[in-house]
């Protein structure tokens, strides 16, 4: 169990360098997007060969809930990053610097494709979704609308703008109040399904999906256990044993848990792991998430989040296979092909729009960290 405080690290200097950096929340990153790629993989009919097909969807059922791992985890980091002093303009401009950029980049590639392929294109949910407002609109085929997958950035600019106003509250509220956040935000997300029958039917899938309100839930049960691992009030399972816990909790939600329960409980999990990282980074402890590739696929995820899905269904649509599949071992070999091409366009990405974006954009830092969240 974590009890002694984390505030302060130990005190040589690379364990000075792992606490303020918390480079396994970083390898934590790419274990979340690879679970949001294996689901689309799964539901975006690649493989035509049906026993095929039912192994990538047994394996990645869940895997809708990276975005969840997302959630979760940016609250944290950004709460663990978090400067005195730093101003609420400069804080969203660092986030502007790390999102928009990616994202103008593949709303522009997803518009451009609409046009090669002659779609009708709606200028309303197009705006939208430049903007990143789309996540507010329950209109079928406006939350997710040109690229599918910024609706989830829609819901993070609405955290971005949020915090800085409600941290200094954070700061000031008692670990019990943290606490109950933390214990509070499953029961919440449980009780979704009955309150979604308070929504029309047509939109209960954005209500409970989609909607910044609702999601903001994750984001917070983030923000309060950063905090309270801050404080090192934190009581937790070590990393050894919270990746367990997860991957038990993975198998038995998949396997035996309906579908109304099973968001709750990976939430429950999710912050296990993530905490449990940072308390080993903290600590000096050993983490094969920090490792080099890890840590490296981590910096490349929110590319690869990105860019994913606007690969598979173009390649498909190029091929003539959207919608059908490729048949026999073509649709295994396909995704993983679409995997290796995703990580090197993602890596292209990274290298040549995010980075330098971010050094034109971003503020100064000083000193120079290096944040380990999305």
């Amino acid at each position: 169990m974590t009890s002694a405080p984390v505030a302060a690290p130990p005190g040589s200097a690379t364990d000075r360098a792992l606490a303020s950096r918390l480079p396994s929340l970083t390898g934590l990153r790419w274990i979340a997007a690879l679970l949001v790629f294996g689901f689309h993989a799964g539901t975006m009919r690649i493989i035509a060969e049906p026993d095929y097909q039912a192994v990538v969807g047994k394996v990645f059922t869940l895997g809708l809930s990276g975005v969840q791992f997302f959630f979760i985890l940016s609250g944290f980091v950004l709460v663990w990053s978090a400067r005195p002093g730093d101003s609420r303009r400069r804080f969203w401009r660092r986030r502007f610097a790390k999102i928009y950029p990616n994202h103008v980049l593949l709303w522009a590639l997803a518009m451009g494709a609409a046009v090669w392929f002659a779609d009708p294109i709606n200028p309303v949910a197009a705006l939208e979704n430049l903007f990143l407002i789309q996540a507010w609109d329950p209109r079928p085929g406006y939350f997710y609308s040109v690229n599918n997958v910024s609706w989830s950035l829609s819901c993070e600019l609405f955290f971005y703008l949020c915090l800085p106003l409600v941290l200094p509250l954070v700061r000031r509220a008692r670990p019990w109040q943290l606490w109950a956040v933390v214990i509070a935000v499953p029961l919440l997300i449980l009780a979704l399904w009955p309150a979604q029958t308070l929504v029309p039917e047509q939109s209960r899938w954005w209500f409970t999906q989609v909607f910044p309100l609702v999601r903001s839930l994750e984001f917070w049960m983030g923000v309060a256990a950063a905090e309270l691992m801050l404080r090192g009030r934190w009581r937790g399972p070590g990393l050894p044993l919270a990746s367990l816990i997860f991957v038990v909790t993975w198998v038995a939600a998949a396997e035996w848990i309906r579908a109304e329960f099973w968001a709750a409980l990976l939430a429950a999990a999710y912050v296990l792991v993530i905490a449990a990282a940072a308390d080993a980074d903290v600590r000096g402890r050993r983490s094969p998430l920090r490792s080099r590739p890890m840590v490296w696929l981590g910096e490349v995820s929110f590319a690869f989040y990105l860019v994913h899905v606007f690969v598979i269904m173009t390649i498909l649509r190029i091929t003539g296979d959207w919608g059908t599949g490729l048949p026999g071992w073509w649709g295994p070999a396909a995704v993983i092909g679409f995997l290796a091409l995703t990580l090197g366009l993602a890596a292209l990405v990274h290298r040549f729009v995010e980075q330098p974006m971010m050094r034109r954009l971003a503020p100064r830092r000083s000193p120079p960290a290096v944040q380990p969240g999305r």
